[in-house]
């Protein structure tokens, strides 16, 4: 677990070296402010003090946003041939992986972390309900780690940044929009068994604050799955 540790600081760092996560904080908090109080919602004028108007935005930015994080996590150290020299550091490649998944999942916390005074804005002018903002950010955390799994899994098997970023793009596309509506088109067990691997599907069960063990255990086993392939085709590559 100390060997995760350091990698996540170390990965944590480069991120704000590099200012991509200042970039992600602007582009993130601008994004998500402008079409939470300024287009599309209206808060102010349906009278209800209510984040979901956020949670569905974020749903979306975080989904192309995380590919961007993502893409260089591995692909760029393979390229250079940093990730041969971290591993004789007496790490494993499943300690690698996490390392960079946590580093990642941090820095979405730290964007999220900042949208707080949303909930304090809202929480002050109307009767928020604070289960449903409690689940809509479990929500988001959840996919995101969701995508960060993918992320990784598409960033160990290339070299190339940009294929990473459309991997994962590619990938998460099923679980963001093709199984649901492939759900739609289809009845019967094929029907529910698409709804079962649609995230839109978990997220927006979340995301009402309804908090559903099926839900939990949907995205524990995608990320799960996600990081397991990572590792594997990162072993692989290394054995190559």
């Amino acid at each position: 677990m100390r060997a995760v540790w350091i990698i996540a600081k170390k990965e944590l760092g480069s991120f704000f070296d590099s200012l991509i996560a200042y970039i992600l904080l602007a582009l993130f908090l601008g994004f998500s402010g402008f079409f939470t109080w300024m287009f599309g919602n209206d808060i102010f004028l349906i009278g209800q003090a209510t984040l979901r108007g956020f949670f569905n935005i974020a749903y979306w930015s975080l989904f192309f946003f995380i590919p961007a994080l993502t893409m260089r996590l591995l692909a760029e150290e393979r390229k250079q041939g940093t990730i041969e020299w971290l591993l004789t550091k007496a790490v494993t490649d499943r300690q690698v992986v996490w390392g960079k998944f946590l580093a990642t999942l941090l820095l979405v916390a730290i964007a999220l972390l900042f949208t707080l005074p949303y909930v304090i804005t809202l929480a002050n002018i109307g009767n928020l309900d604070q289960g449903e903002v409690i689940c809509g950010y479990l929500g988001l955390m959840l996919i995101s780690a969701s995508y960060i799994s993918i992320g990784l899994y598409a960033s160990s098997i290339t070299n190339n940044q940009i294929v990473a970023f459309l991997a994962a793009l590619l990938i998460g596309l099923f679980f963001h929009i093709i199984f649901g509506v492939l759900s739609n088109n289809f009845q019967g067990i094929v029907g529910e068994l698409f709804n079962i691997l649609s995230l839109s599907t978990h997220f927006e069960s979340i995301s009402r604050g309804v908090l559903d063990t099926r839900d939990l255990i949907y995205f524990i086993s995608l990320v799960a799955i996600g990081l397991l392939l990572a590792e594997v085709s990162l072993t692989k590559r290394n054995l190559s």
